[in-house]
């Protein structure tokens, strides 16, 4: 497999795939449950605006956001990342990429018929120490075949340039190259995001769990309110529930009615206003997420996924310091 594709398995650097897949390559080698996958890296990202002749245009979009915001500056750097982010969109993939990408998706499939994958977004500084990025980059859930994997690496590729992660990266005088991850995607019951300490006190005593049906992207992205539990975790082990919010839950991510990727859709009648999690899996999602915390040696924010086996299975899909 070449540089331009590596699985998770092995150490990778975030200057390599980004800080999201290098902090979940390490809690994989570390025996955390994180979906088996590979990283398309940042050299791909970099091997595709050379083959295409955008590199120079790409220049020019980093050089606005790194001058002082004004108006004309931001319509300027505007105009120029649409016209990059609709040439990346539309442009063919190199090559060299396109086979690489083809190489680790055989080895991922290992014979098997295509699984549907998760494609997402791994900037260099995201979900650093510093910033967190979450929600603001792409996501692709329930690609299969290597060449809609291949589409929708293109997808995110242009993402890095949409206007709000434009927004992001302004505020942050951030210049930041893009790999993108692919993944199996979990067959998810349910899904969400929990803190090891408390996201708005601070409280190291708390681990704040947010649950939905389905995948967690419609958590992330803030379109339902999910259920919301508070767990005392006294000593720094997982305790006892000290707050349990059952939300109506209109809509979760779950397949498209048509087939193919994951979508907003509405949630069942009868799980609308069901509590997601029972006191074991949440003392199970409370146990794990601080036991990240002890990994990795500060405060995190993790999204996790339930399957539907039985007993279903914690998996961590993202990692990432909780920051201000």
């Amino acid at each position: 497999m070449s540089g331009l594709a590596v699985p998770l398995d092995r150490p990778a650097a975030p200057g390599e795939v980004g800080g999201k897949l290098s902090a979940l390559a390490g809690l994989r080698r570390a025996g955390f449950a994180v979906p088996a996958g590979y990283a398309v890296t940042v050299a791909a990202f970099r091997c595709q605006l050379a083959a295409t002749g955008l590199q120079e245009l790409a220049d020019r979009v980093v050089a606005a956001l790194r001058r002082d915001s004004d108006r004309t500056g931001d319509e300027v750097g505007l105009e120029l990342a649409a016209r990059l982010r609709q040439a990346l969109a539309t442009a063919p993939v190199a090559g060299p990429v396109r086979d690489a990408i083809a190489a680790a998706h055989r080895r991922l499939r290992a014979g098997r018929a295509d699984p549907p994958v998760a494609v997402r977004s791994s900037a260099v500084d995201e979900d650093g120490a510093a910033a967190s990025f979450a929600g603001v980059f792409d996501t692709v859930l329930g690609v299969r075949g290597t060449g809609a994997v291949v589409e929708a690496v293109r997808e995110c590729w242009a993402g890095l340039y949409a206007p709000r992660a434009l927004a992001y990266r302004r505020r942050r005088a951030a210049d930041l190259p893009m790999a993108v991850g692919v993944q199996e995607l979990v067959p998810a019951r349910c899904s969400g995001v929990a803190f090891s300490a408390h996201p708005v006190t601070g409280r190291r005593d708390r681990v704040v769990i947010e649950a939905n049906w389905g995948w967690g992207e419609a958590v992330v992205q803030g379109s339902v309110t999910p259920d919301h539990v508070e767990v005392d975790t006294g000593t720094g082990v997982a305790g006892r529930v000290v707050r349990h919010v059952v939300a109506h839950k209109a809509v979760m991510s779950g397949p498209d009615p048509d087939g193919g990727r994951i979508r907003t859709v509405p949630v069942p009648a009868a799980l609308a206003d069901r509590p997601v999690l029972d006191e074991a899996q949440i003392m199970e999602i409370a146990t794990t997420v601080r036991r990240v915390e002890r990994h990795t040696g500060r405060p995190v924010d993790v999204e996790w996924v339930l399957d539907g086996a039985r007993p279903a299975r914690l998996w961590i899909v993202q990692a990432r310091p909780i920051t201000a």
